[in-house]
């Protein structure tokens, strides 16, 4: 009796184990399908669609959070800053009104942002909320870098060839010069501005872990550098959009978030981020004659070969 009584209290704890992870995963699933039946009921009067991701990269502290109406309708409710919708259907062919409204708003009659646009059901396409909406507060201000949706219609869900990583670069930092994007020698984004998307288009990427920086227009000065793990988050054969983001100097708008780079896959939710590293130069000052020249090793690797005294290596 008593081994019975213990053997049904532990059934009845794995139970309630069970049952808690799969109402969890289940919320989760919930959260998307709404998004996706959202977007199936306000097309569902139109013959042609086409496929929209929506990003939200506004970093402005009034636009945290938003609504989004489509067509005067709610379509995402307390949509957030640095998440995605996933990839889904939405009316082509015919004139659509998205419209952009505070998380507080009662109806579309709130929003401060609203655009009517015709899909082509031949395209796939990308939107992202960028720009400035408060009137006061960011440098530089809304009057020069306005809240807008940055569109493009070369969207991918999946990579064009089996190996390799898809990314799309899109720079949304308002107070962010024009750069480049270089991974060692190789320049794979060129002078891109604020609201643009790389010029040409994807970059195809065989799928690994990679360091890349951030450059002044002219390569010279490295202003980030970025882990972009590839690999390590298993985008083999996917597709996803890499938005700059935030501010470069936040004390002078509103104490934002600070500038990086984030990841935007195409299933949607939140952004992942590209963890900053550090640029680190060694100056080998020690007078001792054992140590005239030493060898410097990185995570067990030997990286830099008999360094003499009183020199020092390049910023790696």
């Amino acid at each position: 009796m008593i081994y019975k009584i213990m053997l049904n209290r532990t059934f009845f704890c794995f139970c309630v184990f069970v049952f808690n992870n799969f109402v969890e995963n289940l919320n989760k699933m919930k959260k998307h399908l709404l998004i996706s039946a959202l977007f199936a009921l306000a097309t569902s009067a139109y013959g042609q669609t086409t496929r929209v991701q929506v990003i939200h990269n506004c970093a402005d502290l009034a636009a945290d959070s938003v609504d989004v109406y489509l067509n005067g309708g709610i379509l995402l409710d307390n949509f957030a800053f640095r998440t995605a919708t996933p990839f889904v259907d939405v009316t082509a062919g015919s004139p659509i009104t998205l419209s952009v409204a505070p998380k507080t708003s009662t109806s579309v009659a709130d929003t401060f942002f609203s655009v009517t646009v015709t899909l082509d059901p031949t395209r796939k396409y990308i939107l992202v909320a960028n720009g400035i909406e408060s009137a006061s507060g960011y440098s530089p201000a809304s009057t020069s870098v306005p809240f807008r949706l940055s569109v493009t219609d070369v969207a991918r869900e999946a990579a064009a060839a089996s190996g390799n990583t898809d990314l799309l670069v899109m720079h949304g930092a308002t107070d962010a010069p024009v750069v480049d994007v270089r991974a060692g020698n190789s320049v794979l984004v060129n002078d891109i501005a604020f609201g643009q998307y790389n010029s040409t288009g994807y970059l195809p990427l065989p799928t690994a872990d990679y360091i890349i920086d951030v450059t002044d227009a002219t390569g010279g000065t490295v202003v980030k550098r970025y882990s972009a793990p590839l690999a390590t988050w298993s985008l083999t054969g996917a597709a996803a959009t890499i938005v700059a983001s935030g501010f470069l100097n936040p004390s002078v708008n509103s104490s934002g978030a600070p500038f990086g780079l984030w990841a935007a896959p195409a299933a949607g939710g939140a952004l992942r981020q590209l963890e900053e590293v550090a640029r680190v130069q060694v100056i080998h000052n020690c007078a001792d004659r054992a140590a005239d020249s030493v060898d410097i090793y990185l995570n067990g690797v030997r990286s830099f070969d008999n360094v003499a005294f009183r020199t020092n290596t390049s910023f790696f």
